[in-house]
């Protein structure tokens, strides 16, 4: 019988959580099938380690979170805070393509497009509408770089419930659309596009999208 407590178990379990989540999805992956996955006999192992089965999803986003970070931060930090000048597009390039530069890190490997795939399915939970992050982006880099995004909206004058709707559906876009990549490497699929064309491409369809005009503007 495998250990619930042996060194180790903790990761597997994860690691089977990743795979376990992308392929069936968040709502439908079950607990014994990530047991089973991780090469544990005892079904009290995710509960042992996590908690509970929505820790264990906690856990797996909280790693590739701090992937994330790791790869925002110094370019967030590389950036001017927004302002008059750069109200317009070529502000909100430089931020949107920090963003996608750093999601797209976890294209690298296996585990990163996993997650991808997960993370993808809970883009509804960041709290971008009501302003509440979620309790795993308080205070990082990736809800800083929101806030300016929608100081730069702002101050092109874009109301506040639309800027707010509009920053919520963006990365969501931006979400699916790292997503959608993923899949095609697990899968081996040859995408359409090449990796930097993809980029770029989803940087500047997604500022288009920002700063397109309201409804009923000149």
């Amino acid at each position: 019988m495998a250990r619930t407590s042996g060194p180790g178990t903790r990761e597997k379990l994860l690691r089977a959580a990743e795979e376990i989540f992308a392929a069936q999805g968040v709502d439908g992956a079950q607990t014994r099938d990530i047991v089973r996955q991780a090469g544990q006999s005892n079904p009290s192992a995710v509960q042992y380690h996590f908690g509970s089965r929505a820790g264990l999803l906690d856990a797996v986003m909280a790693g590739r979170l701090a992937r994330t970070e790791a790869a925002l931060a110094p370019l967030l930090g590389s950036l001017a805070d927004p302002g008059a000048a750069d109200a317009g597009a070529p502000g909100l390039t430089a931020l949107i393509g920090a963003l996608i530069t750093a999601e797209a890190t976890e294209l690298r490997d296996d585990r990163g497009r996993r997650c991808l795939r997960i993370s993808a399915q809970l883009s509804h939970e960041s709290g971008v509408r009501t302003r509440i992050p979620h309790p795993t982006l308080a205070g990082t880099a990736y809800w800083r770089l929101i806030g300016r995004v929608e100081d730069v909206l702002g101050a092109a004058g874009l109301p506040e419930a639309l800027r707010l709707e509009r920053l919520d559906l963006a990365l969501t876009l931006i979400g699916a659309a790292m997503a959608d990549r993923a899949r095609h490497y697990l899968d081996g699929a040859a995408p359409l596009t090449g990796e930097e064309l993809f980029l770029a491409d989803l940087t500047g369809t997604t500022v288009a999208f920002l700063l397109a005009a309201a409804p009923g503007s000149p």
